[in-house]
């Protein structure tokens, strides 16, 4: 069954509307603080069902079960099992929902995903495969995953509900007031990954109120080809000095519901501080009107986890230098397993301006599919550009695909039919974009017109997979000039026919021509010119070669795609001369790009020790740290404050300088020389709350600006925080808090530590507080992110 099956048999062109907060609702029938909500459903199960029924007479059409954290790991020391919890829970939502439909909930596992975690994606996998079974098992009617803020999370959600289940399958994540995820990812990139993947609705949930989350609904709908679905919160919260309250009342979240209707979102809800009365005025506010059919896009988007690139007339440099052709290095590297060259190639080619980079890791004599997994992985690492997964091997496309955060480039398809049936299956599942190279079993066509037809096969048998001509790039293949002179212009040729007769996206591997000519650079920017003029949207060069990169500025200037000359001007007038990655460079680093701060910048862990090594040669352990680490990590402290970069890139900086500070501490220990910690901190999630992802991230920082982190971990007693100041006489703490029932507790640990006499600072962070609630509890700081952590910590210590 699929959404579409439900909208026309269920709703019958009406809004679909979904129940509102569980939390707000539990708190009301006394839920105790700390006290996981979903053993309630075994416990309790009259006032789960109770909850339901409220949100049934108000209105809902679908609703939620009680099993949002109910997985292994939040379970694990629990005595009640996840399949009798989840289980329960379907079974209270199937009795109170009489003929209206039940959706399994799953939220986030609360542990980062590798690599800015230790979760890793085949763990993840394995926790939401167990919640959809027995989710499906009980009797759920389809599978909300919601609340996410990592899409590589929200992937592993995705496919373990559409490998184990035949329910239609909703997700929402949770966004910022900057526009993004706590991880990075934009709306945009969130459709484009989610479709692809093959979600039945899409959109947002929790995050803000109606009101600000308006910019993100309107980028959503601007991209997406399927159902939107929201679930605001009841506007933005505040602490009154005993509990949080939100700013809104029902019939103002009513007035925006119908805002957003009328823009074209389909499913709606509500999440914090909503309760049956708004889901009441909700379905008020939209009656007379009638949903807005979604209307098919016509993008062909390629995305990592936080940035996408849309083919669209500018000119998207593939880098061609990770194949081991021709690289004795590489070759060396892939038999060892190791990613060094890999990494390191990945950043340069970054820097030079590449949009994708293209990955080839196969030689004969290795497990090309085990290397594939760990080489994805290596670049998501240090790079967030998108990956252009390419191999002959369809179970090494496939691995490659899986284990990707985001919607790589699959690499490749051709016209034979028993290729096109092992990889086609792999792009339809994985949602990425396929490149298809114009070959077949006869080989390739000597004429343009020959390739052409085989490029018409291959978008016809792709659509017979569900798979639409906009998410197939063809390679039209250039030939040596050296052997098949007569071809070249035929290749040109072909790229014109193609772009004109199916309309789809081109690319094409230039340097090829010139094999075995002298002055091959003399052959390939020609050659690119002209590919270029036909139509071509993906060259894949070397992203070193600035005679390349000058002939596609050039063109773009000349062909109208670079407004104004801007581009071109900005980079070879005399002021531009000097690229922007050249100028942060040198400002970093010097002209040296091996430099140690250069290496923590671009997160280079393995090139971190060596580095290190090399500077205690010659080099004070405290000068490496006050002279290229600490600057280091102020500069990435910057990138992330001006947006440039987001926090996987910023943890990775963070787990970099971890790297070089155990070479230089033990380095130390073997000279008597003091220890480099600055300061003692205390850190803890506060009594009652089970969530420390937050806090996690802030420990990985302070640790690596020098500062020695007692982690008291979550749900910590009051009691417990007092005596490990008073034991190591700490200076300042840290409090957590992610829900709203917890403040309190945050509030009464600090007066605790105020009613001891001791002698600290305080400072508080999480998803719940800002500068007014911290002032009102009797903090001494807020903490608006990890980042700013850092800033108070070096306030206390150091200033």
């Amino acid at each position: 069954m699929t959404f579409k099956t439900l909208l026309r048999d269920r709703f019958n062109n009406k809004f679909a509307f979904f129940d509102g907060a569980m939390g707000t609702m539990l708190q009301k029938e006394g839920l105790k603080v700390g006290e996981l909500p979903e053993t309630l459903n075994i416990t309790n199960p009259e006032i789960i069902k109770k909850v339901h029924k409220q949100y049934i007479d108000a209105g809902s059409d679908i609703v939620i079960t009680n099993t949002f954290g109910a997985n292994e790991l939040k379970y694990s020391s629990s005595e009640y099992s996840i399949e009798q919890v989840i289980t329960a829970g379907v079974n209270i939502a199937r009795e109170a929902a009489g003929n209206k439909l039940v959706a399994l909930d799953i939220g986030p596992t609360g542990l980062i995903m590798e690599p800015t975690g230790t979760l890793s994606f085949e763990a993840a996998y394995e926790l939401f495969k167990k919640q959809v079974i027995i989710g499906e098992k009980a009797g759920a009617d389809l599978i909300l995953i919601e609340t996410m803020s990592d899409l590589y999370e929200v992937k592993a959600a995705v496919l373990a509900a559409k490998e184990n289940s035949s329910l239609p399958v909703f997700c929402t994540m949770t966004f910022q007031q900057d526009g993004r995820t706590l991880m990075g990812t934009d709306p945009k990139t969130m459709v484009f990954v989610l479709e692809g993947l093959g979600v039945d609705a899409l959109g947002v949930n929790c995050s803000l109120g109606p009101k600000e989350l308006m910019p993100i609904i309107d980028e959503i709908l601007l991209y997406a080809s399927i159902p939107v679905m929201v679930q605001p919160n009841a506007g933005l919260p505040r602490y009154d000095g005993e509990k949080t309250v939100y700013d809104i009342e029902p019939n103002e979240f009513a007035k925006y519901i119908r805002i957003m209707a009328q823009k074209g979102v389909q499913i709606f809800g509500g999440c914090c501080g909503t309760n049956p009365e708004f889901i009441k005025e909700s379905l008020k506010a939209v009656e007379g009107l009638l949903p807005l059919e979604r209307e098919s896009k016509n993008f062909t988007a390629i995305c990592s986890g936080t940035e996408t690139i849309i083919l669209d007339g500018k000119i998207n440099l593939v880098g061609e230098r990770i194949n081991p052709t021709g690289k004795k290095r590489y070759k060396e590297e892939l038999k060892e397993e190791g990613v060094s060259y890999i990494q390191a190639e990945a950043v340069k080619q970054k820097e030079e301006g590449a949009a994708i980079i293209g990955l080839n890791v196969g030689l004969p004599e290795i497990d090309e599919r085990k290397m594939m997994i760990k080489a994805v992985k290596a670049i998501q690492k240090v790079v967030q550009l998108p990956i252009d997964i390419d191999s002959p091997n369809p179970e090494v496309l496939e691995a490659g695909a899986r284990v990707y955060n985001g919607r790589p480039i699959i690499n490749s398809v051709n016209g034979k039919k028993e290729i096109m049936k092992k990889v086609f299956p792999i792009v339809k599942k994985y949602g990425g974009c396929v490149i298809a190279l114009t070959i077949d079993e006869n080989g390739i066509p000597d004429t343009a017109e020959g390739r052409l037809e085989i490029a018409e096969k291959i978008v016809n048998e792709a659509r017979n997979y569900g798979i639409d001509k906009k998410d197939i790039i063809i390679d039209c293949l250039a030939l040596t000039v050296s052997a098949q002179q007569k071809e070249v212009l035929e290749t040109v040729k072909a790229i014109k026919l193609v772009k004109e007769k199916l309309g789809v996206k081109t690319v094409l591997g230039v340097s090829n021509i010139s094999y075995g000519m002298p002055r091959r650079d003399i052959l390939n920017r020609t050659f690119l010119a002209l590919a270029l003029q036909a139509g071509l949207d993906l060259p894949i060069i070397n992203s070193a070669d600035e005679e390349m990169k000058a002939t596609i500025h050039a063109f773009e200037a000349l062909a109208n795609i670079d407004k104004e000359g801007k581009n071109y001007i900005n980079k070879y007038s005399a002021k531009g001369l000097e690229t922007k990655s050249e100028k942060q460079i040198k400002a970093i680093s010097g002209e040296s790009t091996k430099d140690l701060k250069r290496i923590i910048v671009d997160g280079m862990e393995e090139e971190a020790v060596l580095s290190t090594e090399e500077l205690l040669k010659t080099k004070d352990p405290m000068e490496i740290v006050n002279g290229y680490i600490i600057p280091a990590l102020d500069y990435v402290g910057e990138q992330y404050d001006e947006k440039e970069i987001f926090l996987p890139q910023l943890i990775q900086s963070a787990e970099t300088v971890k790297k070089s500070f155990e070479v230089i501490k033990e380095n130390m220990i073997k000279s008597g020389k003091n220890n480099i910690e600055k300061g003692k901190i205390v850190l803890a999630t506060v009594k009652g709350d089970i969530h420390d992802i937050g806090k996690n991230i802030v420990k990985v920082l302070l640790e690596n600006y020098g500062f020695k982190v007692i982690d008291l971990g979550k749900d910590v007693p009051i009691e417990k925080v007092v005596e490990a100041v008073k034991e190591d006489n700490i200076k300042l703490v840290g409090l957590s808090a992610l829900m709203t029932t917890t403040v309190i507790n945050m509030k009464k640990t600090i007066e605790a530590l105020r009613e001891n006499n001791l002698d600290c600072k305080v400072f508080v962070g999480g998803a719940v507080l800002n500068e007014e609630y911290a002032q009102m509890i009797g903090a001494d700081f807020y903490a608006r992110d990890a980042r700013e952590s850092v800033r108070i910590a070096e306030k206390i210590f150091i200033e």
